[in-house]
């Protein structure tokens, strides 16, 4: 578990989490939504799918990236109401 939740103290990780909790995204999109190259991005999704964070799925020439499965969408958003949360 502290394997993961180091791997999850990146910042970029963590912003494609994000985008992606919203929404099914292809790399380029990610790549402007993070002012990121394409190169940069693919590297950080290969990582999330090693880690079983997120998967993608191919449709023609195009490979859309969406999160894992719904326990990724539920500790992404508990965390994110935990953090929202006042004092």
């Amino acid at each position: 578990m502290a394997e993961f939740f180091s791997f999850l103290g990146d910042p970029n990780r963590l912003r494609i989490l994000s985008f992606l909790a919203t929404k099914e995204l292809c790399v380029s999109d990610l790549a402007g939504l993070l002012n990121m190259s394409e190169s940069a991005v693919s590297h950080q999704l290969r990582n999330l799918r090693a880690m079983r964070l997120v998967r993608y799925r191919k449709q023609g020439r195009n490979v859309f990236y969406h999160l894992h499965d719904h326990h990724i969408f539920h500790l992404y958003q508990a965390v994110a109401e935990h953090l929202d949360e006042p004092e």
